[in-house]
């Protein structure tokens, strides 16, 4: 079967049209899809799929032709499309009606703009003409006479609700016998409960970081449970494809990118994750890191650390600690914690008592103290200069707002 699909694309398909369209297409059926906007978004045509998007000069030089190839009936329809200010739903009906020559049924996935195209579409064509109804199409329509008559010409009409199925009867007087209720669905195989032990890294997107090492030992580890939430993007001091790089490695499907975050987004991902990796290494020209502020950060948190030795970071991070560029040596470190929750736990303890002994808002004070003592002549404290309490042992911890180390 042949469906023509006609959706919004106003920032991709929306996510559940993706999956229902996808289904449709996975059972066998042929799909064309007939934007009335359209713009890349998370979720895209795929490749197999026929796509006509359109530019508004291609849809108005395109009406002379459609109007010789049946100008009695592009006159008619026009007509009706006047009568019930829709003309830009009918320019765009007329420009999809060859492309939807080859269809089995028009399928209009809302009941706005998307049912009235749909329905000039028909009027032109003759084709039959399936409606889902969702919600918002019954309280806000855009055009509510229209909205009436295209259901009433509508040859299917399928509501996502038995609330809906009585609201149309209610509120637009359709018959209750003429709406199947089809829920909306999702892919059990895909979607159901799922134990997963989070591995996080946050980082700037460069060589220092070390994300291809991780993904390396990850698909050493050979655990289908383990998963990478990976925070951070590129910021110019040669950026790493990173998203390219969990491809290329194999670990893809394990890995979940969360773009750059801050805050409470950021502390959730803290709190979320089962241990915090940051190999960290020397790039290429001898680079190297200071002390990563998200290890400190990971400490803070009481997440258990696994990172390697590289510059300042053993003489502060006890254990785990592996070689720079060792993948093996890595997944070994992991799998430990991976197969003892007790050792998460005890090295998560320890990694709250070194951020307290190492990492305190004291280290503000003994910066504040340094300025005092190069401060100008005639440099006089104020009293309401901010001073840390004395023998504080229990800081905040503050995100910074920069999250990249």
């Amino acid at each position: 079967m042949h469906i023509g699909v006609i959706l919004s694309m106003k920032n991709g398909l929306e996510h559940f049209v993706y999956r229902e369209v996808s289904e449709l297409a996975n059972q066998g059926a042929t799909i064309s899809l007939f934007p009335c906007k359209h713009r890349r978004g998370l979720y895209n045509p795929r490749p197999e799929w026929n796509f006509y998007p359109w530019r508004i000069w291609q849809v108005l030089l395109c009406q002379p032709l459609r109007f010789l190839a049946m100008p009695i009936h592009y006159l008619v329809v026009l007509w009706e499309a006047v009568r019930h200010r829709a003309v830009i739903d009918f320019l765009l009906a007329a420009y999809f009606a060859p492309y939807m020559q080859s269809v089995d049924v028009i399928y209009s996935t809302f009941g706005d703009r998307k049912l009235f195209i749909g329905h000039f579409a028909k009027r032109l064509l003759g084709k039959p003409l399936s409606v889902t109804i969702h919600s918002s199409e019954m309280y806000f329509n855009p055009n509510v006479e229209l909205f009436k008559i295209a259901l009433a010409a509508s040859d299917q009409i399928v509501s996502v609700t038995e609330h809906n199925r009585q609201q149309l009867a209610d509120r637009y007087g359709v018959d209750r016998s003429r709406v199947e209720v089809v829920r909306l669905s999702v892919n059990l195989e895909h979607y159901k409960p799922a134990t997963k032990f989070v591995i996080l890294i946050v980082a700037f997107f460069g060589e220092t970081k070390g994300h291809d090492v991780l993904f390396e030992a990850v698909k050493e580890l050979g655990h289908d449970d383990v998963e990478v939430w990976v925070v951070g993007g590129q910021d110019g001091r040669k950026p790493v494809d990173v998203r390219e790089l969990a491809r290329r490695i194999g670990v893809e499907s394990q890995v979940a990118f969360f773009g750059k975050l801050s805050g409470a987004a950021l502390a959730a991902v803290y709190h979320a994750c089962d241990v915090f990796c940051l190999p960290c290494r020397r790039d290429p020209e001898g680079g190297c890191e200071g002390f990563p502020a998200v290890l400190i950060e990971a400490m803070a948190y009481g997440k258990p650390v696994v990172t390697t030795h590289h510059t300042e970071i053993p003489r502060v991070v006890e254990q785990i600690v592996v070689k720079e560029n060792d993948a093996h040596e890595l997944a070994q470190a992991l799998q430990q914690v991976y197969h003892s929750a007790t050792l998460r736990r005890e090295l998560g303890l320890r990694s709250r008592e070194l951020a307290e002994e190492h990492f305190s808002n004291r280290n503000v004070a003994d910066r504040l103290s340094l300025f005092r003592s190069i401060a100008a002549p005639g440099f006089k404290a104020t009293s309401d200069e901010p001073r840390l309490p004395d023998g504080e042992q229990n800081p905040t911890t503050r995100i910074p707002q920069e999250q990249l180390s």
